[in-house]
C-alpha cells in the first residue's frame, strides 16, 4: 500500500512539474508573441460610450496608473496596466481624424517618467493645433506627471477629495557603501571616466557629482513650469510660487489656478459637450482587455500566485513604480 501511494505521489509529482514547465515554455515562446498581436489589434480600437453624432465626436481618453513605458502589452491573458504605445497612437488618430470635436483626458494617476509625459504633452499640443477641444477629469489622483498631461486642457476638472499638484522632478539613488564595509565587501569598478559610475549605490556622490545631478534636475524642472505656464496662463513666478513638490487638494487647487472647476468626470464630459454643441458621439480609448480573453488578467494572476509568482510580481510592481536613478515626474 505505501508502495502505490508513494508511486502515485512520484508520478504526482512529475506531472506537476511537466505543467510548470509547459507554462513557463509557452510565456517564453514566440505563442506570447502571436497573442500580444492579435490582441493588440484588438485593445487598439475604441468603443462607443455614448451614441451619437459619429460627424462630431468625443474621445475619452484614460491615463490609470504611473505613466511608464514598461513594455506592458496586451497578452494572451489580458492587459497589464497603463500601455504608453497604445496611447500615443490613440492621440495621433485623434488628431488626424476631423470627426473629432474634442478630447476628455480622465486621468487618474500620480504621474511617471519625464519622458512619457513629454511624449504624451507633445501629441496632445498636435491635437489641440488640430482645432479640438481638450477638457481633463481628475479622479483620485492626478499629480506630478498626472498634472503634467493635465495641463494643456482648456479646462480642468477635479473634486475637492482629488490629490493634485506635486509639481516637480525627483532622482534617488541607494548607498549602502558603508553596509557593505561592514560586512567585508569592497567593489572594484573600472570606468573611463570620473563620472561614469555616478549615482553608484556603493559610494557616496562627490560634490561634482551632486552639482551636475541636480543640474539635470533642474533643467527638467524647468520644463515642467513652462508647461504648466503656458497651459494655465501663468507667469514663471506664479508657477515657482505653488510649485514646490507639494500636493494640493481639488478646492486648493482651484484657488492657486491649476484647476478650474470642481467635479466629477460625469461633469467634465457634460461640460465639453455643452461647449462643443449638438449630440456628439462618445467613444473611449483605453487599451484595455482583449474580449477573446475577457478573465484574462484574473486567470494570469491565478496561475502566477499558484507557481509562487505573487511575491515575484509584487517586487517587479515595486520595481517598476520606483523612483530611482531614472528622473520622474512621480508623486508616491
Amino acid at each position: 500500500m505505501k508502495r502505490i501511494i508513494a508511486l502515485v505521489s512520484a508520478i504526482a509529482i512529475v506531472i506537476l512539474g511537466l505543467g510548470v514547465s509547459f507554462m513557463s515554455s509557452l510565456w517564453a515562446s514566440d505563442w506570447e508573441d502571436m497573442f500580444n498581436d492579435l490582441a493588440s489589434t484588438e485593445a487598439s480600437k475604441s468603443s462607443i460610450l455614448e451614441e451619437g453624432d459619429a460627424g462630431n465626436k468625443i474621445a475619452v481618453l484614460n491615463f490609470e496608473g504611473t505613466i511608464q513605458d514598461t513594455g506592458a502589452t496586451v497578452g494572451m491573458f489580458g492587459s497589464e496596466g497603463y500601455n504608453h504605445e497604445l496611447t500615443i497612437q490613440a492621440l495621433k488618430d485623434i488628431a488626424e481624424d476631423d470627426t473629432y470635436s474634442g478630447v476628455l483626458l480622465n486621468v487618474n494617476s500620480p504621474g511617471g517618467g519625464v519622458y512619457e509625459s513629454a511624449e504624451i504633452h507633445k501629441y496632445l499640443m498636435a491635437v489641440k493645433e488640430s482645432g479640438k477641444t481638450i477638457y481633463s477629469s481628475m479622479g483620485n489622483m492626478a499629480a506630478s506627471g498626472g498634472y503634467y498631461v493635465s495641463a494643456p486642457a482648456d479646462q480642468i476638472f477635479a473634486t475637492d477629495q482629488t490629490i493634485t499638484g506635486s509639481i516637480g522632478v525627483i532622482m534617488q539613488s541607494i548607498n549602502y557603501g558603508q553596509l557593505a564595509e561592514e560586512h567585508g565587501i569592497s567593489f572594484d569598478t573600472y570606468k573611463s571616466g570620473e563620472m561614469k559610475d555616478m549615482m553608484s549605490p556603493s559610494r557616496e556622490a562627490t560634490e561634482e557629482e551632486q552639482e551636475y545631478i541636480q543640474s539635470i534636475v533642474d533643467t527638467m524642472f524647468q520644463d515642467f513650469v513652462d508647461v504648466v505656464a503656458e497651459g494655465r496662463g501663468m507667469t514663471e513666478d506664479e508657477v515657482r510660487a505653488i510649485a514646490d513638490g507639494r500636493i494640493y487638494l481639488g478646492e486648493e487647487a482651484i484657488e492657486n489656478g491649476l484647476v478650474d472647476q470642481n467635479g466629477h468626470f460625469d461633469d467634465a464630459l457634460a461640460a465639453l459637450k455643452e461647449e462643443l454643441g449638438g449630440n456628439p458621439q462618445v467613444v473611449e480609448f483605453d487599451g484595455g482587455y482583449n474580449s477573446s480573453f475577457p478573465f484574462g488578467v484574473q486567470i494570469k494572476s491565478a496561475i502566477s500566485d499558484l507557481f509562487g509568482g505573487g511575491e515575484v510580481r509584487m517586487v517587479q510592481e515595486l520595481i517598476d513604480n520606483r523612483q530611482g536613478v531614472q528622473p520622474m515626474y512621480l508623486y508616491e
